[in-house]
């Protein structure tokens, strides 16, 4: 549990990469893997990682981010992207999805089909747009647990034109909006934030046992 602490204290949100260092594939695909299997309401997982790699891309991005650094000067970069809508169709391809890989008959679930639908349904279309947007944070949160624990620096980011993001990668054909930014690669030594206390509040205004 220490090491958890430990891992969570040495953690900040990074402002300046080193674009001489490169995450590997195995720690970054182990921080992509862990947003994946983030809980989501219902477990519907209404979210899709997108991973920018072209750097013509990411530059654009980056003038869409008011020029901030981490865009590309990390070693990788995500976009979280929630669903535009989610619909009766996708939550009967998930409940297929669940019967079929717990070897149960789909009608099994038509009860839990009913009642996620029921939900849906009673939400108007914003209201769907901040719930899926709301499970995005989790997966985020996973993310940056996940990266902290290897030692890989990451940065957060909501300060985007997320409307030129979607634009820039084509997001709305494919029936996504953007919601966050993650930056993951290492810091940089001249990162004045590095050293900078971590600033909590303590214990006793933050938790209250009832």
């Amino acid at each position: 549990m220490n090491d958890i602490i430990k891992h969570l204290e040495w953690r900040y949100a990074t402002k300046e990469f080193d674009t001489t260092k490169v995450v590997s594939e195995d720690a970054f695909n182990t921080i992509l893997e862990s947003a994946r299997l983030a809980p989501s309401s219902y477990g519907l997982q209404p979210w899709k990682f997108v991973v920018v790699k072209n750097p013509d891309i990411r530059a654009k991005l980056k003038a869409a981010a008011w020029n901030q650094g981490q865009i590309t000067d990390a070693s990788h970069l995500v976009v979280l992207c929630r669903r535009s809508d989610i619909d009766e169709a996708y939550v009967t391809s998930y409940v297929a999805q669940t019967a079929a890989l717990r070897s149960i008959g789909v009608e099994v679930l038509d009860g839990y089909k009913n009642m996620m639908v029921g939900a849906i349904n009673g939400k108007s279309k914003d209201e769907r747009a901040t719930w899926m947007a709301k499970q995005v944070y989790i997966a985020l949160g996973f993310m940056l647990h996940t990266a902290a624990q290897l030692e890989v620096d990451a940065c957060p980011m909501e300060g985007f034109d997320a409307k030129q993001f979607d634009e820039i990668l084509g997001l709305e054909a494919k029936g996504l909006n953007s919601v966050l930014v993650c930056a993951i690669g290492y810091r940089k030594d001249t990162d004045m934030m590095a050293q900078a206390a971590k600033s909590r509040f303590s214990k006793e205004e933050v938790i209250e046992v009832i």
